[in-house]
């Protein structure tokens, strides 16, 4: 099977293409492990697939040794993008193409970007519950951490008021860095600066305790680190107080650890249900922390 297809690393010019395989990859897969009741996967906007684009772009930019595509002599079969940030590594984003999957593209594709973790005392992955991706996880050492989710409208007259939360900018990198190495082992680095541009940021900095969370336009956070359950659960509140009171949120990649979400979410009229695994090599699941699904 080696000889129809091969493996190397990842450039600009293949972001695109990889950005449509993943899309593909992944609504395959929804639909595939759909649950009754489960809307109707969905591909990506093309909002979200130009998004999609620039996360990619920028991790072929910081960490070219860590992205990896399949190629055969119709194109991209697989992809696996991975990043290091100080001495953790986290892979980043997945896929096969469906029509080639159970052939060995994946194992192959996901080795070398395995690879460029090689030293690292920490790894980390947010899964979906594909049993072939699990297995590869897995045999890779990682612990698979069962997740939930928290979708819906917020309850408005649930959100309570919010002191000494401000909106952040650039400025709070040192802080939000610190935070990170407390709650994750390392430091976002320059992921920050691709976030603030896509994102609202708020900030807390307070003597017991700070922490900063980055929201998406539906008010539901994509990325929080605190160093209390205080400042999480506020700074997730004044996320939520941002949310289109007709527009459904959802809080992603929650492991029991961060039950504080739970009640957050509880409170502000939620529905919770089981999502995927987050997947764990040198480390417990951080808390007070919501990882960002392709960053963590």
């Amino acid at each position: 099977m080696a000889a129809d297809y091969w493996v190397r690393t990842m450039g600009a010019d293949d972001v695109a293409d990889v950005e449509r395989l993943t899309d593909a990859a992944y609504r395959d897969h929804d639909l595939r492990l759909r649950r009754v009741g489960d809307p109707e996967p969905a591909g990506r906007t093309p909002q979200r697939a130009r998004a999609w684009r620039e996360r990619a772009a920028h991790l072929v930019r910081h960490d070219p040794r860590g992205c990896w595509v399949a190629e055969g002599g119709d194109g991209l079969l697989g992809a696996a993008l991975s990043l290091r940030r100080e001495l953790t590594w986290v892979l980043a984003a997945y896929a096969v193409r469906p029509a080639v999957q159970g052939r060995g593209v994946g194992r192959r594709v996901l080795e070398p970007a395995l690879a460029y973790g090689a030293g690292a005392l920490r790894g980390m992955l947010a899964a979906s519950d594909d049993p072939r991706a699990l297995r590869h996880y897995r045999m890779a050492g990682f612990d698979l951490h069962p997740t939930m989710q928290l979708r819906g409208r917020v309850a408005r007259a649930a959100l309570p008021v919010v002191d000494r939360v401000r909106e952040g900018s650039l400025g709070d990198v040192d802080l939000m860095d610190s935070v990170d190495r407390r709650t994750r082992g390392a430091a976002h680095g320059p992921d920050h600066a691709l976030l603030v541009d896509h994102h609202r940021l708020v900030v807390a900095d307070r003597p017991t305790g700070s922490g900063y969370a980055f929201a998406d336009a539906s008010g539901a956070p994509v990325l929080l680190a605190a160093t209390s359950r205080r400042v999480a659960s506020d700074l997730l509140w004044e996320c939520l107080a941002g949310s289109d009171p007709g527009v459904a949120v959802a809080v992603r990649h929650l492991t029991p650890a961060n039950g504080w979400a739970l009640d957050v979410g509880t409170a502000a009229r939620l529905e919770l249900s089981t999502s995927g695994y987050l997947a764990l090599r040198g480390l417990r699941p951080p808390a007070p922390y919501l990882p960002h699904g392709q960053l963590l």
